[in-house]
């Protein structure tokens, strides 16, 4: 994999990308037309990439990647908490995301694309105000990124499947998914050189940090792989370090049970007591582990339109968020990926954080939050009035 660059080298590895010491060769007139097309396809494919707007492409090859054998025991551990989609099996009872081939024989290559959604605001770690709340980067944006990825996606997807009918006949499957297929991306995307995995289970590149949107193509099509890309953060801690409530259990690992972008995301209901606090005035989704991190600190920011924040999404209003009413959810996160968690869900989280905000200013809506006909809702903000009016006289007395 290399950054997408519509300059190539007349003597290339077979993806694309310079391999060190090794020079390439290729006396097109001596192979079939067909060899020929899939000789060249990956560079075509990364220079559509870059035309449609991805930042990064390379190409996996499928296989059994170490990675993924220690997925069965994350899911037996019960440390992917409610999200059921997770456990999804084949007709045998195994697992689907521990390995492509049981839900895609087919595939022999994963086409990996990144885009860069970094903007150009303070990390959640450089804005001190308790009192606002914090939404996590990537759902600030125009446009849900699920639609924006897909639909490049699918137009690298159309630019393929118009080679193979330029240069075949080559029958191939082709299938695009964000998010959505048996696939853990972050594993192809290291095999597709994009990036390594971090301790903090995020893939970095070394130019653009981690604020990646992964979305993949499942092809039929044997391809030349990239090289993976090696690992580069050493001995650095730090994401590990800071994450508020020890979801890290060790590097690589993560108990999503305790990960803050699963509490406010995916988590349904109650929020456990112990973990109340270390959310601090987190709303929808946790950036903590990527903003320490040493690879983004100079990680550029996207000049797409789409990635731009909303209004008011950025430090948003807790008390705004916490007395929210159904209309004004559907209107304000219309196309949004802030709409997979509930309004339910997203008050709760905005009481949460009014309560750890400690500021008394929030008390005459935590008591009419306290008697809502949403009885989580109702619960937290008992819940807060507590910590809040405990903090307070705490405050008073020491004086």
């Amino acid at each position: 994999m290399t950054f997408i660059t519509r300059k190539w080298s007349a003597v290339q590895g077979l993806a694309g990308i310079p391999h060190a010491g090794v020079s390439t060769v290729i006396a097109f007139s001596e192979v079939p037309a067909t060899d020929c097309l899939l000789l060249d396809l990956p560079i075509r494919i990364k220079e559509r990439a870059r035309e449609v707007g991805f930042d990064l492409c390379g190409i996996a090859p499928v296989r059994e990647f170490g990675e993924l054998e220690s997925f069965p025991a994350w899911i037996a551990a019960g440390h992917h908490g409610e999200m059921k989609y997770m456990e999804s099996r084949d007709q045998a009872g195994e697992l689907k995301r521990a390995l492509l081939a049981r839900v895609a024989p087919w595939a022999r290559s994963v086409i990996v694309c990144a885009l860069n959604y970094n903007t150009a605001h303070p990390y959640s770690t450089q804005t001190g105000d308790a009192s606002q709340g914090w939404i996590s980067r990537y759902a600030w944006s125009q446009e849900d990124y699920h639609d924006s990825v897909l639909r490049r996606l699918r137009t690298l997807e159309d630019s393929i499947r118009a080679e193979l009918v330029n240069h075949g006949p080559l029958d191939a499957t082709v299938r695009s998914y964000v998010d959505t297929g048996p696939i853990v991306e972050r594993v192809y995307a290291k095999y597709a050189g994009v990036g390594w995995i971090g301790k903090n289970t995020c893939i970095i590149n070394q130019k653009l940090g981690s604020w990646l949107f992964l979305g993949v193509i499942l092809t039929s099509l044997e391809l030349a792989a990239d090289l993976p890309a090696p690992d580069r953060c050493g001995r650095c801690t730090r994401c590990l370090d800071a994450c508020p409530t020890h979801a890290f259990i060790g590097p690589g690992q993560l108990d999503a049970r305790l990960c803050i972008s699963y509490l406010t995301i995916e988590k349904r209901g109650d929020i456990p007591d112990e973990l109340r606090s270390g959310m601090g005035r987190h709303i929808f989704g946790c950036d903590i582990c990527q903003d320490v991190c040493p690879w983004n600190r100079k990680a550029p920011a996207t000049a797409a339109a789409e990635s731009q924040p909303r209004g008011g999404l950025v430090n948003p209003a807790l008390d705004w968020l916490a007395e929210m009413q159904p209309e004004e959810f559907r209107t304000v996160f219309r196309g949004s990926p802030i709409r997979r968690t509930k309004l339910s869900d997203l008050r709760r989280n905005a009481v949460i954080a009014m309560a750890n905000s400690g500021n008394v200013k929030f008390l005459p809506t935590l008591k009419r939050l306290a008697e809502d006909p949403d009885s989580v809702v109702a619960s937290h903000a008992r819940w807060a009035l507590g910590k809040v009016c405990g903090e307070s006289h705490a405050s008073r007395t020491s004086r």
